[in-house]
């Protein structure tokens, strides 16, 4: 009997230290998932952003495709550093002229992405014919006006630097460029 009773002491603190072992495993894991979930909210952020600018770039490579031509003579290109067509009184229903339609749709654009203000819209938005992918500076720079490739540069600012998923984001305004070939007649 009193061997019994010695066996059970010198057992006795091995379940508590099993069970703390077992708190600080799941401890860790916890804090884990925490600091997983923390960096999966700018990723599901910049996700949804992004995902509303291709929508708006595809939306207006169509206004330009259906256009039929591509020219800076009816506002269809809009090199960095210029204003974009003014918006008409109403967009509803659709305005018919090239102008007007792309004046309609920098106010979506506008609405749609976040921290769009005027200066972005002029310095950091374009629409250019160009030969040479990403090449702002050299973006507008061909005179080609059929059969030739159509740049279009959304942008959008976030608070921090850490919420932007784009290499070529200039601080905290992220881009996105779609690059299509268009045949114009």
């Amino acid at each position: 009997m009193q061997m019994q009773t010695s066996a059970l002491r010198r057992s006795g603190g091995f379940s508590m230290i099993e069970v703390l072992v077992s708190l600080i495993i799941i401890a860790v894991g916890v804090l884990g998932m925490v600091a997983l979930q923390s960096k999966a909210i700018p990723y599901t952020q910049d996700s949804v952003q992004r995902n509303t600018a291709i929508m708006l770039a595809d939306d207006l490579a169509e206004i330009i495709r259906s256009a039929g031509t591509c020219t800076a003579a009816n506002s269809c290109v809009k090199p960095p550093g210029t204003n974009f067509p003014s918006v008409p009184g109403s967009c509803s229903p659709t305005p018919v002229d090239l102008s007007a339609q792309i004046g309609c749709w920098t106010a979506q654009a506008s609405r749609a992405l976040p921290g769009v203000t005027a200066a972005i819209l002029k310095d950091s938005f374009y629409i250019c014919r160009s030969k040479v992918p990403g090449d702002s500076q050299t973006a507008c720079g061909t005179s080609e006006t059929s059969n030739s490739e159509v740049e279009i540069q959304l942008a959008w600012t976030v608070k921090s630097t850490a919420e932007c998923l784009d290499t070529n984001r200039v601080g905290t305004t992220c881009t996105y460029r779609l690059r299509t070939r268009m045949r114009m007649l």
